[in-house]
């Protein structure tokens, strides 16, 4: 019993950090229609963010990871997405590879070799609880994971601004019609999901203790995979894709013999192959997804 309650705990926490990872994309993903790869270099930026901030006290870091992963989230809405709004979805796409590789390679300029991280280290003791050795930082995972998911449902479910951007997600145009302000509404989604990967990189970092100009391409493969999973431009969905990996490679992880470990990931990418065969839409697609299917 130990054993399953600890594999469901680690299968949580990892797949609360994907569920993480993949609303962000979704949000964006669901008022423009963008698949924004850039999301990696968010991450990364907060990674290197805490690089730099380290010494401060922890509150002080964290925020001032978060907000400097929204500024560079707006500023990459209004200076890239934003003149080529209306443009094709390719063009939107490439722009968005431009604009990550363009990050990443600004990032091997500044910071060159890899710069190693120590914060918030009390988060590595382990907790026992009914004879369950636990992460600290498996627990604080998953009750961050908690914490933002119920924010994020009540802002969209409850305030204003958030149902514009639930209406906006179904269908644009039709809530400009009624008066939804774009640039506004975008600027918000581009907001959250910039705090979002904000978040994401404060806890990657306290887990790996490198960053890289690579930081955060991994988590954001694997986000962008669950978000087709969960269903496109649906955020349950998103969240619901996110956590099913996480728990599966988890899961994966502990009960195949030794000598298959290393193949994990290929067996996990391979139900990821066999669920869209069966659900092409996703597990949970977005109501507009499923008028066009």
């Amino acid at each position: 019993m130990q054993r399953v309650v600890q594999i469901v705990l680690d299968g949580v926490s990892l797949g609360g950090l994907y569920a993480l990872v993949t609303l962000g994309i979704a949000l964006v993903f669901g008022v423009m229609r963008l698949i924004n790869f850039a999301h990696a270099q968010l991450i990364m930026t907060g990674a290197y963010a805490t690089v730099l901030l380290q010494s401060q006290p922890s509150p002080v870091m964290v925020v001032g990871t978060v907000l400097a992963v929204v500024v560079l989230a707006l500023a990459m809405e209004r200076i890239a997405f934003r003149p080529i709004r209306n443009a094709d979805p390719t063009t939107l796409l490439v722009t968005s590879f431009a604009l990550s590789y363009l990050i990443q390679n600004v990032a091997i300029l500044i910071f060159g070799l890899p710069k190693s991280v120590n914060i918030l280290g009390q988060l590595d003791s382990p907790v026992v609880i009914g004879g369950v050795h636990l992460s600290g930082l498996d627990l604080t995972v998953i009750g961050i994971t908690i914490v933002l998911l119920v924010g994020l449902s009540l802002f969209l479910g409850r305030s204003r601004l958030g149902i514009q951007m639930r209406g906006a997600a179904e269908d644009f145009q039709m809530a400009r019609l009624m008066g939804v302000r774009a640039n506004r509404i975008i600027a918000v989604a581009f907001a959250i999901s910039g705090a979002f990967a904000g978040v994401v990189a404060v806890l990657l970092a306290v887990q790996v203790g490198v960053v890289t100009p690579s930081f955060g391409v991994e988590p954001v493969l694997i986000g962008f995979v669950a978000t087709v999973v969960g269903g496109m431009g649906s955020l349950f969905g998103a969240a619901v894709g996110g956590f099913s990996i996480g728990i599966l490679s988890a899961v994966l992880q502990s009960v195949l013999p030794f000598g298959v470990v290393p193949f994990r990931d290929a067996l996990v990418f391979s139900l990821v192959i066999v669920t869209l065969l069966i659900r092409p839409q996703g597990l949970l697609p977005s109501a507009s997804l499923r008028e066009r299917v």
